[in-house]
């Protein structure tokens, strides 16, 4: 079965370190939490906010061990009055024996907010 892993982060500001270094924390999260191979990946979609501009997130993606050849591609978000900023959302499709319902979607920093109903820790 192929399914759609979600994750999403968001950096402090604008520069390609915190692009870099969030990016890859959030997309090494989504894959361990998920098992998932690189292999198994069919592509990677990225979007960032409209004030994001300092480095492609996909970039990351290139350099993991094994992504060689993923398909990646970055995008920018629909400019949302009042949506959160300085984030960075990421679309991965991949092949899993996953059911729907046990997917480990990601979110971290301030992007928790997207989602609190998938944030939520055991016990909550």
């Amino acid at each position: 079965m192929t399914r759609g892993f979600r994750g999403a982060t968001t950096i402090s500001e604008n520069n390609e370190q915190q692009i870099m270094n969030e990016t890859k924390k959030l997309v090494l999260e989504m894959v361990e939490q998920n098992n998932i191979a690189p292999e198994n990946i069919s592509h990677v979609l990225f979007s960032v906010t409209d004030d994001i501009n300092a480095a492609f997130p996909a970039k990351v993606a290139r350099q993991l061990p094994g992504w060689t050849h993923v398909p990646v591609m970055c995008m920018q978000e629909i400019n949302v009055p009042n949506s959160l900023e300085l984030c960075i959302r990421v679309m991965l499709i991949a092949k899993t024996t996953l059911e729907q319902q046990d997917v480990k979607h990601i979110f971290l920093n301030e992007a928790v907010k997207l989602r609190p109903d998938l944030t939520k820790q055991e016990g909550d």
